[in-house]
């Protein structure tokens, strides 16, 4: 495929409320003609398959330099990898519940209004927001959730009530569940019957819950410790039933398929406990992960769906590094509740036996807000895509299904909390307002630490030369100046027609 510049290269707006993309005329072509060929071969859409794992880095992985080298092989994920697309600039946003809202609403978090985690059953969600799930549901998908929600325990927020058919799995976080019982972190607690009873009458759901489209959550079992660590297991248990059930249905389906590991504390099953060559928690949760997506494989092919089936893999953010050593490997700089690049670049493989070729690396820039228009546009319905509201996400699907196919994305926005922080293009990264590196005395919403820095003059760095961000090359490199400042100036601009949105703190429904 011919050389591409996306600095150089123009963008193409298809409607005021869309993000301008790259359009690639010969990768879309042939990206056209794979999806015929599926079809014609398989005789079905593709089903798709979210695998979201929790404060996993970018470099966990033994296909993006840790694996062995970092104490906890992981063959399966490397396998997948080697099989598909592996993307090295793949982003989330800086934590959680903003990367979960905007994967399954194509926007960025001053639009879905989900600026970071909400807490202790804490009001605020997806409410009113139009999901990836409501739209393939509306295409004749089955929708499946299971495992962490974490983008609103309110009622309308949760998953049955937001586009999916059915939801096994908890509604908040990992250590809400499991820090105020665990005397190692919290004897104060603990040992203390009124505190015990404090936290006990705090307004969030200490049950992982079933429910189905529509209908009010079930509890299924409160979340102690022992629970907590067989909740992957529980949940892996769960989606293989689901693949397997949906292989005699003639529908294509949504798996939206989120972990427990590897966010702390991590407590791994028996069976993965001491197992890695790390002997620690969080690198056996990672033997853990990785054999859980080994089983989800294994059944699409024992099932005959593997050439069905688009599998996605990432984390929802960088390591939480306030928690080491029970945490993530990332060569980038800083972590999790951050932006830069270790608190946003995460690991992203793409697999699609017979239809995205394998054994490809691409540096082209993927985010989370994509997964919705590109989950439209795999299974021919990007028509379906709201008008009413500013979608950041764009069709990547000739992207992924053109051997060495380029990113149609020319931009990457970097928001923190309500923040405009940085943008990228290319090779290079404008950045404007930072978190600071010094984690002493400061924490902000979420537990993330740091202060926020606002720079007088914009910084500028090359991520190819200098991934940790430590040498800013403005004043050597001011003929980029321009092609920042017009990507800037576009983005917020859309602001003034499609206002921001904050849904935090807001009154319960």
């Amino acid at each position: 495929m011919q050389s591409f510049d996306a600095i150089a290269t123009a963008t193409v707006a298809k409607a005021p409320n869309l993000e301008p993309a790259f359009e690639h005329a010969g990768q879309i072509k042939e990206a056209a003609a794979r999806l015929t060929a599926h079809k014609n071969r398989r005789k079905k859409r593709p089903n798709i398959l979210v695998f979201l794992m929790d404060d996993v880095g970018w470099g966990d992985f033994g296909c993006y330099g840790g694996g062995v080298a970092v104490g906890a092989p992981t063959p399966n994920f490397d396998k997948i990898a080697r099989n598909g697309l592996q993307l090295t600039s793949c982003y989330s946003e800086p934590s959680c519940s903003p990367s979960r809202a905007t994967l399954l609403t194509g926007r960025v978090p001053n639009r879905h209004g989900l600026h970071r985690p909400p807490m202790y059953g804490e009001a605020g969600g997806l409410q009113g927001e139009v999901t990836m799930p409501q739209l393939l549901s509306a295409a004749g998908y089955v929708t499946q959730a299971v495992g962490k929600w974490h983008v609103g325990e309110n009622a309308a927020s949760q998953p049955q009530n937001v586009g999916f058919d059915d939801f096994y799995g908890f509604l908040s976080v990992s250590d809400m569940y499991s820090e105020w019982r665990d005397p190692h972190y919290f004897p104060e607690i603990v040992y203390s019957e009124a505190r015990t009873k404090w936290v006990e009458n705090m307004p969030f759901n200490r049950c992982f819950v079933h429910a189905k489209r529509g209908q009010e959550a079930t509890n299924v079992e409160e979340v102690t410790i022992p629970v907590l660590s067989l909740l992957d297991e529980k949940w892996c248990q769960y989606s293989t039933d689901f693949i397997k059930g949906m292989a005699k249905k003639d529908e294509p389906w949504l798996l939206y398929h989120c972990t427990r590991g590897a966010h702390f504390d991590n407590y791994p099953h028996e069976k993965f406990l001491g197992q890695s060559p790390a002997r620690h928690p969080y690198k056996d949760t990672i033997l853990e992960m990785d054999a859980i997506i080994g089983r989800l494989v294994e059944t699409l092919r024992e099932t005959g769906q593997l050439e069905d089936t688009l599998i996605f893999i990432s984390s929802d953010n960088g390591p939480h590094m306030e928690t080491w050593p029970d945490s993530a490997f990332t060569p980038f700089r800083c972590a999790k509740g951050s932006t830069w690049e270790g608190g946003v670049r995460v690991p992203g493989l793409m697999m699609w036996q017979g239809t995205i070729e394998p054994g490809q690396q691409s540096d082209g820039i993927f985010d989370f807000n994509d997964v919705m228009p590109t989950a439209l546009g795999l299974c021919g319905e990007p028509g379906r895509l709201p008008t009413d509201r500013y979608i950041d996400g764009v069709d990547q699907t000739s992207f992924l299904l053109a051997p060495g196919g380029h990113s149609n994305r020319k931009f990457h926005y970097y928001w923190l909390t309500t923040n405009f922080s940085a943008l990228r293009c290319g090779e290079y990264k404008m950045v404007l307002t930072a978190t600071s590196d010094d984690d002493a005395g400061h924490a902000g919403p979420g537990g993330f630490t740091g202060t926020l820095e606002r720079y007088p003059y914009a910084r500028l760095y090359n991520l190819w030369l200098d991934p940790k961000e430590t040498h800013n090359y403005m004043t050597r490199k001011l003929t980029y100046v321009d092609v920042f400042q017009s990507g800037i100036r576009s983005h917020l601009g859309t602001f003034k027609r499609f206002p921001p949105k904050k849904v935090l703190g807001q009154p319960a429904s």
